[in-house]
């Protein structure tokens, strides 16, 4: 069974002396499915960011301690503090619209190598 008309979830555009434009109303946009579920996985990242933090102040602790008692960094701590550098970026480039990709869970956890030409390797004398 077939009907002409328009599909159920069709929006009848508004009427009045504004109707030639096309700017969504705001009860096209309070209604939208696609912002409340937006502002759920932002809950949630924001939480992730929080505990990301946390994690990185361990890591500040653990490669001070590295550093003190043997007298050269950790590399290992250390691409794991630049993957969560970048891990914490992509979670503010989503909180603040700047990217609809959505960091780890959702994505592979962020890899790089670090570069080491652009910063010194810590040694004590």
């Amino acid at each position: 069974m077939t009907s002409n008309g328009p599909p159920p979830d069709h929006v009848v555009p508004d009427q009045g002396p504004d109707s030639g434009t096309d700017e969504p109303r705001l009860a096209d946009n309070l209604t939208a499915r696609s912002t409340w579920l937006r502002l759920l996985f932002m809950i949630l990242f924001m939480v992730l960011w929080s505990v990301s933090r946390l994690v990185v102040l361990a890591v500040i602790v653990v490669q001070f301690c590295w550093v003190l008692f043997s007298g050269q960094t950790n590399q290992r701590l250390s691409a794991f503090g630049l993957s969560l550098a970048i891990y914490s970026y992509q979670i503010v480039a989503y909180l603040t619209f700047n990217t609809e990709d959505q960091p780890f869970p959702f994505a592979d956890w962020p890899t790089a190598a670090p570069d080491h030409s652009s910063r010194a390797e810590t040694t004590v004398d």
